[in-house]
């Protein structure tokens, strides 16, 4: 698999790999693949998920597979021949996903990746965290955390973590998040109201984020409006690497503290965020970790 737009940072360009799943086509990015494989017959769990198959152990680790047909209720092909288990590391865990052919890679800009509206993720609530169009097909990218969160909320964020800080001291230094995730995104907000926090706000993807941090520099109030940014890495129109680059090349926003927050942080991305200057990185699913990387980013001196 060539995959050398990934030791490139900031450029922000992904690598989208096709796959098939009944005779529909989604895409996923590539740096969420840890391996692809030929399919082999899994192992069912008792009492498990319908949509989880079942597991296998492709060297000395068990891994739990996912069927995607389960999942999007299309139905079942009468032969597995051709089928294929793309493995995924993200949020720190390794999960396999069952899909019908592997059709190959392209290289994409985030710019070109259309966002879906309400019609398609009504209430936050659809599989699809874009779509763009590969010559005359459009390639649905799926929100494999969403998937597996619906399965095993354990894999989301881990709201229990901040259940102890409520009644902390109320603090009002801006805090800017852009997260494309409208779930998530709720979540971060109601997390971070509950650990203290009162001015926040929240933007859609890394573009929209930049619009309004170069908006309040030409207004002269950036450091009124925005004490701290908090950002994802994938997201439609410009990406958490490119967003954070842009704020750390421009000599009046160097200053200001990036926190990535990201399901995709692993060796590799964390390399790639330390080379464009971000200050802190932290996996998806610690909330309680991003809160005390907050009150250590703005100094907050708190006995809780």
């Amino acid at each position: 698999m060539e995959t050398g737009i990934l030791l490139e940072s900031g450029t922000n360009e992904l690598e989208i790999l096709e796959f098939r799943v009944g005779k529909n086509y989604y895409g996923i990015n590539v740096a969420k693949i840890r391996e692809i494989l030929p399919y082999q017959k899994p192992t069912p769990i008792p009492n498990a998920d319908a949509r989880i198959e079942g597991i296998f152990m492709p060297r000395d680790e068990v891994i739990s597979i996912v069927d995607l047909s389960t999942v999007m209720n299309i139905p079942k092909a009468a032969s597995t021949a051709g089928d294929m288990y793309i493995v995924t590391n993200f949020n720190k865990l390794n999960t396999a996903f069952h899909v019908q052919g592997v059709e190959g890679i392209h290289r994409v800009s985030w710019e070109d990746i259309i966002e879906p509206d309400s019609t398609i993720n009504a209430s936050g609530m659809g599989m699809a965290t874009g779509i763009i169009r590969i010559g005359e097909k459009l390639i649905i990218i799926l929100d494999f955390e969403k998937i597996v969160a619906q399965i095993n909320p354990e894999t989301g964020l881990k709201v229990s973590d901040i259940d102890h800080m409520s009644g902390r001291t109320r603090v009002d230094s801006p805090i800017l998040i852009a997260e494309d995730s409208q779930l998530l995104g709720k979540m971060l907000l109601d997390c971070l109201k509950r650990a203290g926090f009162n001015n926040v706000d929240i933007t859609a993807n890394g573009k929209e984020c930049w619009d309004k941090l170069t908006a309040y520099e030409q207004k002269g109030v950036l450091d009124e409006k925005v004490a701290c940014v908090i950002t994802d890495i994938e997201m439609p129109q410009m990406d958490g690497h490119h967003l954070t680059k842009l704020i750390k090349s421009n000599e009046n926003m160097a200053h200001i503290p990036v926190i990535i927050f990201s399901s995709l942080i692993n060796t590799e991305m964390r390399k790639k965020g330390e080379s464009l200057g971000a200050d802190m990185q932290l996996s998806k699913p610690e909330i309680g970790q991003l809160v005390g990387a907050i009150d250590e980013i703005l100094q907050i001196d708190r006995a809780d």
